[in-house]
């Protein structure tokens, strides 16, 4: 007997909560997403006391999603590697590494926009 094909909706809705699912995995055993999402929560918090503009908030609220996203990508990245070879391994270990820099590289340019951003408002 074939099966009745869910509608274009309810995979979305699945995917919706896969992926919710997903991040609150993530910020509930990942330590470095934990301290993202808390400089994000910080950052934020600063956007609303110094009252930076929309596009300000667009560029704050761009870099927040990117090292966010990066970092969730980082942590697949690691968990796919542990279990494709638990074992160190020199080749395992590049990989991670340069799933790493991708993330430095989203937290370094998130940092100078937020400077850019909230020095002039502290001086």
């Amino acid at each position: 007997m074939k099966q009745k094909k869910e509608s274009f909706l309810v995979n979305r809705l699945k995917s919706v909560g896969y992926a919710f699912k997903g991040s609150v995995y993530l910020i509930r055993t990942e330590s470095s997403i934990k301290i993202q999402v808390f400089i994000a929560i910080i950052i934020t918090i600063a956007g609303f006391y110094f009252d930076i503009s929309n596009t300000e908030w667009l560029i704050q609220t761009a870099f927040i999603g990117l090292v966010l996203s990066l970092e969730g990508m980082n942590t697949a990245v690691e968990y796919i590697s542990d279990f494709i070879h638990p074992d160190r391994h020199e080749s395992i270990g590049r990989i991670k590494d340069i799933a790493a820099g991708a993330v430095f590289f989203a937290a370094i340019t998130a940092a100078i926009a937020a400077l850019i951003i909230y020095i002039p408002k502290i001086i």
